[in-house]
């Protein structure tokens, strides 16, 4: 059964970008690549990809800032109400809510997940229509004081899993609902 997931990194005041949209304070961060709950075993149960333009237009500058190509082998959708073009012939740019997209993402996943990338509004955003089951958060010892956060409404969740990766906490968990 098709799982729709945000697996993110946040600094431990709970953002996931600075106030300049950067991230370079993720990268000095070590990690063990096949540690707990780690990015290549999560990345190998996904079938479909899903961010917001804010995310895909880091992700481009980036790349073009390094030399890669695009990562993602999986079809992408990037829920924005910006004119953007897509870079790969599996991204797909889209407007609208995560309820008029369900199916299609859950069609293009087959028997894999539904990875929601970044950042927090549109995870909050699938949230909020129901259609977010879990989040995996790997905590970097940092605090940025100010940038995007890792959600942008009070929500309940239930911690499922925790463990420690080098310099991260690694937690998984469950969405109860939002907060009343």
């Amino acid at each position: 059964m098709t799982r729709f997931r945000f697996y993110t990194a946040s600094s431990i005041d709970g953002f996931l970008a600075d106030a300049a949209d950067n991230l370079d304070w993720l990268f000095t961060q070590p990690i063990d690549e096949n540690g707990p709950l780690n990015y290549k075993e999560f990345i190998a149960d996904v079938g479909v990809v899903v961010m917001g333009a804010t995310t895909y237009e880091w992700i481009l500058a980036r790349n073009a800032r390094t030399g890669e190509a695009w990562q993602y082998t999986q079809p992408t959708w990037i829920f924005t109400h910006r004119q953007l073009r897509p870079i790969a012939e599996n991204v797909h740019i889209v407007a609208g809510e995560p309820t008029d997209f369900r199916q299609t993402l859950i069609d293009a996943a087959g028997d894999k997940d539904v990875w929601i990338v970044g950042g927090g509004d549109l995870a909050t955003q699938f949230a909020d229509a129901g259609l977010l089951d879990d989040l995996v958060i790997c905590y970097a010892p940092v605090t940025l004081g100010a940038g995007r956060p890792l959600f942008t409404k009070p929500y309940d969740l239930e911690l499922r899993e925790l463990d420690r990766n080098k310099a991260f906490i690694m937690a998984r968990y469950d969405v109860v609902g939002a907060r009343q």
